[in-house]
């Protein structure tokens, strides 16, 4: 017997082509077609029967019937034409995604097997355009980005100066697939007990669940290893990635070794790309102001010093991060109550431990927003992320505890994901809580027993002192002012102390350096404002601040006649500029374009060791350029890349600038990959 699995007209059908078009690639609860070609026509009496084998070493074996039966079953139909027969299987919707090897019987009236072919293999993925699939995802467009984009925006900086970051998920790469199969058969309960891990890869809350768990390395074969301060050393800077295809792929060539290193955007990309490889369809969400609640109490307990100097930090205290990111991913919760489908939080990020692994979700955003805490997985943590109070309070040499400051708004702010149209934000807050300050707000906050507290400085008598910060939007490697304004809203002079603190820190806010620190007396006459402006100088914050952190600014007033000391802190991103590339001319697959890339030294210091790189799903791997010599302040470094697309379609070509004083600086551009017709023979044949 000579099997065709029909991979090219299959795929096609099912959506895969653009993963493999030589491999069978099949999406379950969606039928397709094979021919089986006999040495002979089948004599009469005479069948055929199909066997399925799913595991290494055959865990699951499944009879496929020759007619249809209950929904929940494999079966097949045949049409025979001569030597030739037309095989339909059909996959049940809830069936076991993964690599099967497919066996055709011939088998005599008695059940004896004649002949037997058993080399044929397929790959079975989710389907979310199947609607009895529980991924069912009812809507194209959606489907068109949620599953098959294979390039996406992560959202970065901070809630009122939010940056973008250009991502590589390259999902239908070469090989991307098999990784995303490795991964799952590496996980602790694949390990353990396989053929009850095979069982349950039909369950879209098992399996993603699993790969927020393997995308991090503790305690398991995890993908990516975490660290969030400097020296990277022995690994990648986490900002030096711009696409996850190079991270699997590193991590499967070296035995399933983690790599380094991670944090929590790329963490999030990585599961993305496993996730909609897999068919289920994911997006990756950015939280600005997220709560890292240690202790559960829905309060983010900040101790200072009364220098204003964090004490609690390096143990495992609690943090705000300036944002976070996660992954949500679309499926019914049949096993949850009524009311928890459609997008289920799932992160990646090693934080907490849930049910004794370093995983979280899925939780149903639904439950978040009101406020369900008892749901599976995480929610109360989950919760805490977007609605925690940051209390700050400064801890006094008597060791006594002053709250200085309690915020309740300042988390869970502008929650945001790539439109589906297009490179623009989308804003999801709404989706997760309802608006700040309403009843129904107030309504969950003590469902999930929230206490509802007074912020500090509000309740006290009119006549008092406002404190804020302004600044502008500053270019790492340029002087900055900072303004500290006090404003006197009393009908009588104020007089004050007022300690500033600027400090360079992490994203996720680990102290990495003082940068200034001034203390005056200020004078405020009556209903008037003043103004104490500090020069930050390029000098002052490039010994401890990084182009990618940053600058958190602290101002504490204490003043007599006022019940406690007003503060007020805020968080100043730096930017950096933009990598110039340009590709001019068509590109058409397999013919070879060139890009230009250019970039200006804006520091007023020489760059060494430059390189660029590049990468583009669809259009090249991982590509470095190094640059010779010094590049001096105010110079361009120009460097040109010839190279041939592989598949067509709108694609991103992304590149990344590092150096010794300057690193992730970005550049994208967007490449039209026409298809390459072949030659049109006309003619008798």
């Amino acid at each position: 017997m000579d099997v065709n699995l029909r991979s090219r007209e299959n795929n096609l059908a099912h959506r895969t082509r653009e993963i493999d078009r030589e491999r069978l690639i099949v999406r379950r609860g969606q039928p397709f077609s094979i021919t089986v070609q006999c040495s002979e026509t089948l004599p009469p009496k005479h069948h055929l029967e199909l066997v399925l084998h799913l595991g290494k070493k055959d865990e699951v074996v499944i009879k496929v019937q020759n007619e249809r039966g209950a929904g929940d079953k494999w079966w097949f139909n045949q049409q025979g034409a001569q030597d030739e027969m037309l095989l339909t299987l059909h996959s049940p919707p809830d069936a076991i995604i993964g690599h099967y090897r497919l066996a055709v019987l011939m088998m005599s009236p008695d059940g004896r097997i004649l002949e037997k072919t058993d080399k044929m293999k397929f790959h079975l993925l989710f389907n979310p355009w199947c609607k009895d699939d529980v991924v069912y995802l009812p809507d194209e467009s959606l489907l068109q980005e949620y599953v098959l984009n294979e390039d996406g925006v992560i959202y970065t900086g901070s809630w009122d100066s939010i940056t973008s970051i250009f991502w590589s998920y390259g999902q239908f790469e070469d090989y991307v697939m098999d990784i995303c199969f490795e991964v799952l058969d590496n996980s602790k309960d694949a390990l353990k007990n396989s053929e009850m891990d095979i069982k349950l890869r039909s369950d879209p809350v098992y399996v993603s669940r699993i790969i927020t768990a393997m995308v991090n390395s503790n305690g398991d074969r995890g993908v990516l290893t975490g660290r969030w301060v400097e020296p990277y050393s022995g690994g990648v800077p986490p900002y030096k990635w711009n696409g996850s295809v190079p991270i699997l792929q590193q991590w499967s060539k070296a035995g399933v070794r983690a790599v380094k290193y991670g944090q929590c955007w790329v963490f999030a990309a990585v599961a993305c790309t496993v996730l909609r490889c897999l068919g289920i369809p994911t997006r990756l969400i950015t939280n600005f102001g997220s709560a890292h609640d240690v202790d559960g109490n829905l309060a983010i307990d900040i101790l200072l010093n009364e220098r204003l100097e964090r004490i609690d930090e390096r143990n495992k205290a609690d943090s705000s991060w300036n944002f976070h990111c996660w992954v949500e991913s679309w499926m019914r919760r049949g096993d949850l109550p009524k009311g928890n489908d459609g997008w289920q939080v799932l992160d990646p990020t090693p934080q907490e431990l849930s049910l004794g692994e370093f995983c979280c979700g899925p939780c149903p955003v639904t439950a978040i927003k009101e406020g369900n805490l008892g749901v599976k997985y995480d929610a109360p943590f989950v919760f805490a992320e977007v609605n925690a109070d940051i209390v700050q309070w400064i801890i006094q040499r008597d060791g006594r505890r002053r709250k200085v400051k309690v915020d309740q708004a300042s988390v869970g702010r502008n929650i945001s994901t790539k439109s589906i149209y297009g490179n623009q934000r989308e804003d999801v807050t709404l989706q997760y809580k309802y608006p700040e300050g309403s009843k129904k707000e107030r309504e969950v906050y003590e469902k999930a027993g929230r206490r509802v507290t007074e912020p500090t400085n509000e309740s006290a008598e009119p006549g008092q002192l406002k404190l804020s910060i302004k600044h502008a939007k500053p270019v790492f490697g340029t002087d900055f002012d900072v303004i500290v304004e006090v404003k006197n809203e009393g009908g009588r002079e104020a007089h004050g102390q007022l300690t500033v603190l600027i400090t360079a820190v992490t994203y996720n806010s680990i102290h990495q350096g003082e940068c200034k620190r001034q203390t005056v007396s200020v004078t405020v006459p009556a209903y008037q404002a003043h103004k104490e402006v500090l020069r930050l100088h390029y000098d002052d914050y490039a010994k401890c601040v990084s182009e990618h952190n940053p600058i958190r600014v602290k101002a504490l007033l204490e003043a007599p006649g006022e019940s406690e000391p007003i503060m007020t802190v805020a968080n100043i991103p730096l930017s950096t500029p933009e990598l110039l590339v340009q590709m001019p001319g068509k590109a058409v697959e397999q013919e070879q374009v060139t890009a230009f890339i250019s970039f200006t030294n804006p520091l007023p210091v020489p760059l060494k060791g430059g390189m660029f790189t590049m990468e583009g799903a669809g259009l090249l791997s991982v590509t470095e350029i190094p640059v010779n010599g010094n590049i001096f302040p105010g110079q361009k470094v120009s460097v040109k890349l010839s190279f041939s697309p592989v598949r067509p379609g709108i694609k991103k070509l992304l590149v990344d600038f590092d150096s010794d004083r300057l690193k992730d600086v970005k550049g994208v551009a967007t490449v039209v990959v026409h298809k390459k017709y072949g030659p049109v023979y006309t003619g008798r044949y």
